[in-house]
């Protein structure tokens, strides 16, 4: 009987066929987790942010109505294209350079309760942040999820 030296054509086939599986299964969830990694400056940025409303709020027992109120920084970073405080408080951050998410809007809207009712101020403290994001839900936390 003659001795086998190396591997057959159809182990190697085997074990490319495998390692393509593999690959094929892999990029898509690194690709998500990319993302979902590149959103956490989006919402580090809203917390800078909230951390201002936040105090606005307690100093003068209301809600900032403009970005340059609440004393939020309007420079642009990687991922967030633009920051914006509304009226009331509500903090809108655009993501941008994120893969088909730039354009999409973060939302932190100050609730007075988890039923959303106004006034989302009590005497001077935010009780709690309403989040909501608009484009796809699986980039952001639970919290945020529609």
């Amino acid at each position: 009987m003659k001795k086998q030296d190396g591997f057959t054509l159809i182990e190697l086939m085997i074990v490319v066929a495998i390692i393509g599986i593999l690959a094929a299964v892999a990029i898509p969830a690194y690709q998500d987790y990319l993302n979902r990694s590149k959103m956490s400056e989006a919402l580090a940025t809203i917390a800078a942010c909230k951390a201002s409303v936040t105090e606005f709020a307690a100093v003068r027992s209301k809600l900032p109505s403009t970005i340059g109120e609440a004393g939020c920084s309007s420079v642009a970073t990687n991922y967030v294209a633009s920051l914006d405080v509304a009226a009331g408080g509500v903090i809108n951050a655009t993501i941008g350079n994120i893969a088909k998410e730039a354009g999409n809007v973060l939302t932190f809207a100050p609730m007075s309760d988890k039923a959303g009712i106004t006034p989302a101020v009590d005497g001077d403290t935010i009780l709690t942040w309403k989040c909501s994001y608009n484009g796809k839900q699986k980039y952001v936390p639970a919290n945020c999820r529609a």
